[in-house]
This record gives structure tokens, sequence and C-alpha cells, in this order.
């Protein structure tokens, strides 16, 4: 299995240089693996251990994709969409379909990735029903792009009929473009989509950009370069005016993170930080925000682990802290958490402060306060898969959430699994 990295992009090994210690002393340095925290503001929580009923769905064996470092997406008709980081022809990614046969899920293989490959995140499903995706790396110093996948023309009769790539963009790290992106596409209702990249800019540390359609070409370009040391690797959300949400993973008063707005005036995006990290409620987020539909705002932190909530309040922004994972200063998700009808949030751990991953729960409470239930304790990397860094997807209260691990498994490729949260606990 090697050494465990959080986020297997190589650009890692360095950012961590860049984001200080969670520590209440502040200190600039590496990433720190034991912090001390302070609890403020904290939200009563009560902790549930009742585990959900776990199945793998299907395990990678290497030429179908190996370590899927993102979780699956749902389309509209319950298939599951998703990538692998390594694995399949060139050892450069897959992206897969999963579909549920009767009570067996088929897996087809739609494409493996020869040029730019080794994708981070997962794939979005564009409003022409199609999959969009971000690819991190590649052959020959590629430092990513942006692809979406088509079926083929015509009716394939061969076992494998592998889907038509199109690449939207390649980055170059030049001239203010982006480098090395790590997070989805977010598309708004004129079918334009949005992004990050971890590194390249103005700064060297990261942009966010547009990709605008014009017949059958895209036009991708940066639409802000964000400040020195910010490193964003989630993805973007928008809310109904046109406005961007995200987080950066170094950056802002301490230089421990950030959770940002980008405006749109005129033609140009004007950065609002809505939060500056401190260590005492949070540090290094990797991952994304999801709405939930009041417009309050959900996120989690990787380094200092915590689950917080931003809230509009007046012409700002209220945080609370709504979980920290403990002991505190344990490690927290890497990835964007998933919200049902019902206002519960549902994520992963791949580095708890025991065992090799969990699948959580966080559900609100009459009186205000959250209550954290354990859904699933990863125990054995052969028979459950180990190390969970992708988020999940969900379908509803009490359905199903969907998700992967990176290791493990029958051949130890990783495995995607499926939770049944109306089953009896």
């Amino acid at each position: 299995m090697g050494q465990p990295i959080r986020r297997i992009a190589l650009f890692l090994a360095n950012l961590k240089s860049f984001i200080p210690h969670c520590s209440t002393t502040k200190h600039l340095g590496s990433v720190s693996r034991v912090v001390h925290l302070m609890v403020v503001g904290a939200v009563l929580t009560a902790m549930g251990h009742a585990q959900a009923s776990f199945a793998v769905i299907h395990n990678f064996n290497g030429p179908d994709g190996s370590q899927p470092f993102a979780g699956p997406t749902l389309d509209s008709s319950g298939n599951l969409y998703g990538t692998t980081y390594a694995g399949g022809a060139a050892g450069l990614g897959t992206v897969f379909e999963l579909k549920q046969v009767n009570s067996s899920w088929i897996l087809e293989l739609l494409f493996s990735f020869e040029g730019i490959g080794q994708p981070a995140a997962g794939v979005t499903i564009g409003p022409n029903g199609t999959p969009f995706g971000t690819a991190s790396a590649g052959v020959q110093g590629s430092l990513g792009g942006v692809f979406n996948l088509h079926p083929p023309p015509s009716a394939c009769g061969a076992v494998l009929c592998p889907w038509n790539e199109t690449i939207l963009h390649t980055f170059t790290g030049e001239g203010g473009d982006g480098a090395s992106p790590f997070g989805n596409l977010v598309f708004d209702s004129q079918g334009n989509f949005y992004g990050t990249t971890t590194e390249g800019g103005d700064h060297i540390a990261g942009t966010a950009y547009e990709g605008t359609r014009s017949g059958d070409t895209w036009n991708v370009s940066t639409i802000y370069s964000f400040p020195a040391n910010s490193y964003p690797s989630g993805g973007l959300v928008l809310d109904s005016a046109g406005n961007l949400y995200g987080t950066t993973a170094g950056g802002g008063d301490d230089n421990m993170g950030t959770v940002f707005e980008l405006t749109p005036s005129q033609g140009d995006w004007t950065e609002t930080v809505l939060h500056s990290f401190s260590g005492s409620d949070g540090c290094g987020p990797m991952a994304g925000l999801v709405f939930d539909p009041a417009g309050n705002l959900y996120g989690a932190t990787a380094n200092c682990g915590t689950i917080f909530e931003l809230s509009p309040q007046g012409s700002g922004w209220n945080f609370q802290t709504l979980y920290i994972f403990e002991p505190q200063g344990s490690l927290g998700p890497d990835s964007t958490l998933a919200i049902d009808a019902a206002g519960n949030l549902y994520g992963t751990n791949p580095y708890p402060a025991t065992g090799i991953g969990t699948v959580f729960e966080l559900s609100p409470t009459s009186g205000g306060s959250w209550t954290y239930t354990d859904l699933h304790d990863f125990n054995s990397c052969i028979s459950g898969g180990c190390r969970p860094y992708g988020g999940v997807a969900v379908t509803a209260p009490d359905g199903y959430l969907y998700g992967t691990t990176v290791y493990g498994g029958t051949y130890g490729d990783g495995v995607v699994f499926q939770i049944n949260l109306g089953a009896p606990r």
C-alpha cells in the first residue's frame, strides 16, 4: 500500500510546508499531526455508534481502475459515475459507471486516460447529460485539464465500448493560467462551468476559472488568481445570484485557510473572505462547501478536524463550529460533505484517531445542537476497503449512501460501497 498520503496530489508534499501548525500558538511551519484546540462557541453534540448496513458493491482490479480518491456521482436514474486516480490502460486513471441490475451492480469502464489523467475529483453530469471532470496531471509533465466524455456515436457490439473524450482545456500554469485542478466542476443556469486549480495563477497559489461555450468549442479562462499561500483544492458552489463559494487550504489572517466568496461585477470577480481559520475552529480545509435550502453553508477542515456552518446574517456571515473530531487535534474530512432533504450531513474521515476510516452522519436537533453518528468503521482493508478519502452520495433520508475507498478490497485497488440508512441498526 505504501505510505498513505492525504490527497494523492504531489502538490501536497509542498503545500504542507506553507500551512501552519493548527495550534493556539499559531506557529508557522509544516502541518502538525498533534495539535491543541480551544473549543470556542462549541455546539453541544451527542455521540452515536449505531453501525448502518454496509456492503461492497464493486472491487476495483487495476484494469478497471485503482485508487478512487473521489466519491461517486448519482445521476437522475440512480446510476453511479466516478473516477479512479490510477489504473486503466495507461495507469493514469479511469472513468466508470455503475448500474444496478436486479440485486447486483455492474461496472462499465467508460474511459481510460492516456494524456491528461490522474483525476482526484469526481465527475459532474453536465446540462447535456454527459460527465464533465478535471484531471490533475498526466504524461510529459502535464499540469492537468478539463474533460467531457460522450458515448460512442453508434451502437457498439464489442464487450468494451469506450466513450469519446473531448479535452476542453489543458492547464499550463503560465500567463495567469491555473495548474493542478483537484476539485469538481459546477454549472450555472446558462451552462457555464466553474472550478479551481490548486496552483498556478498570478501568485502561483491557485485560481478560479470559468468555461463558456461557443458552438462546439469551450473557452476556459482564469477569473481570479488567489493571493499567495492560498491553494484552493476543493470545488466551488453557486448561489442563486451567481456568486461562487469555496475554501483555501492556506491563506487568511493566520495562514490556516479561509472560506471565501467570489462576486462578479462588470466582467471582474472580487474575493471576500467570509472566515479565516485560526486553529481553534479548524485549519487547512481541503474540501468544498455545500448549501442547505435556507442558504447556510457547511464544510469541513482536514487538519484540526472540524465541521462548520456559515449562516447569512445581515450583510455578513455567522460562523459556528458544529463538531470537533476527537481527540481534539485529530484529522478530519478531506472531501465535501453531502446533505439530504432533511438537512442531515454525511461525510467520511480517512484518518480517524483510531482505525482505517469512518463514515459519519451529523444531524440537527430541535434544540439547535447537532448529533454525531458513526455509521460505519472500516476495520478490514481486504474485505471492506480502507481510507475513504472521497465524499459520499446520498439518495434521501433513510435511503442509501454510496462512497469509495482508495485502498483495499479483493484486489487491493479500492472499492465502491453502499450503506443502507433505512436498515435496522
